[in-house]
């Protein structure tokens, strides 16, 4: 799953990805489980084999806010902490039972000197997160919530069951009774 993910981007040979893929050790995560908590380091980036995760922070008042899901065949990880070295406004939990691979940053690093060609896909995946948080940022001012859910349902129908009720009110900006009411007009 990992080759055929950096194949998707069709600027590594065969061998290149062969090696990169060596660079990624497999690891397994259970349930509630973190890759990395608000406040730590983050020196790892994550390929999502199976699985769902969500990013979160936690208010002023104790309350987590679910900003993201992540869900198989993506790239996950604290990205402003691992890029600046600071610690993680976010937290990232496994929300169900997980295989990812990780990649350390000095890895990455080594690869930017290895592979003239890895900046180019490094730009590509900053680029793809950009739209995907303008998208978010779109979606928030445009769409209600039951268009916003619909969507979700739509892109990750194989995933929506395993959301919490919780995460998902918060991710969309609504009460969980609130997201109960949609859930109830919806038909399929």
């Amino acid at each position: 799953m990992l080759n055929t993910f950096f194949k998707r981007f069709d600027l590594f040979t065969e061998e290149e990805i062969t090696s990169i893929g060596s660079l990624f050790a497999k690891r397994v995560l259970t349930k509630n489980s973190f890759l990395v908590r608000e406040g730590e380091a983050c020196e790892e980036i994550a390929f999502i084999e199976s699985g769902v995760f969500r990013s979160f922070y936690t208010s002023e008042e104790g309350n987590e806010l679910t900003y993201c899901f992540r869900f198989p065949d993506d790239l996950i990880g604290a990205y402003s902490a691992f890029i600046t070295g600071g610690k993680s406004i976010e937290s990232i939990q496994a929300i169900m039972n997980t295989v990812i691979w990780t990649i350390q940053k000095k890895d990455l690093d080594t690869l930017a000197k290895q592979l003239p060609q890895w900046n180019t896909f490094l730009k590509m995946i900053a680029e793809q997160q950009y739209l995907e948080l303008e998208q978010r940022v779109i979606q928030f001012q445009r769409l209600t919530a039951q268009q916003r859910y619909n969507n979700l349902i739509v892109n990750h129908p194989n995933y929506i069951q395993y959301l919490p009720l919780q995460y998902l009110a918060s991710y969309l900006g609504i009460t969980q009774r609130h997201l109960s009411r949609i859930r109830k007009e919806i038909t399929f």
